[in-house]
C-alpha cells in the first residue's frame, strides 16, 4: 500500500476501520472512508485509482481487484503486496451490500483465483 504519514487523524481512521469490521449491517456504506478495511493508505490508493465513491466499487466484480492491484503498481512504479488484492476484494464485496469482514477472509479466494490464472 502507498506510504502515508502517521497522524492522530490517521490513527483514528485506522482504528475506526478496524472497529467497523465486526459490524452486522449489510447496507452499503455511504463513503469510502466508512468502509471496513479502509484506512488512510487504502483510501489514498483508491483515490489514486480514480475511485472516489462506493457506487464505483459496486460496479466491479471480485476479479477486478486484480486489475486495480496491477494498475496501482503501474501508477506508483512498484509492486504492492498481494494482500492489497484482498483489501480490494473486501471493499468490492461491501459495495455490493455484503457484510463487512476482515480483509484476510478474502486471502483463500484470492490465492485460488491466482492459481487459476497461473494455469492459463
Amino acid at each position: 500500500m502507498a506510504g502515508t504519514k502517521k497522524s492522530t487523524q490517521g490513527l483514528a481512521t485506522r482504528r475506526r476501520a478496524r472497529v467497523s469490521v465486526g459490524a452486522a449491517s449489510t447496507t452499503r456504506p455511504l463513503k469510502l472512508s466508512d468502509m471496513a478495511n479502509v484506512g488512510p493508505a487504502t483510501l489514498g490508493d483508491l483515490k489514486l485509482l480514480g475511485i472516489h465513491r462506493v457506487a464505483q466499487l459496486a460496479k466491479l466484480q471480485p476479479s477486478d481487484a486484480f486489475v486495480l492491484w496491477r494498475k496501482l503498481g503501474r501508477l506508483t512504479g512498484g509492486l504492492h503486496d498481494p494482500c492489497v488484492i484482498d483489501v480490494f476484494m473486501s471493499v468490492i464485496s461491501q459495495a455490493h451490500g455484503k457484510k463487512p469482514c476482515p480483509w484476510w477472509h478474502f486471502t483463500k479466494q484470492r490465492k485460488a483465483m491466482m492459481a487459476a490464472q497461473a494455469k492459463h
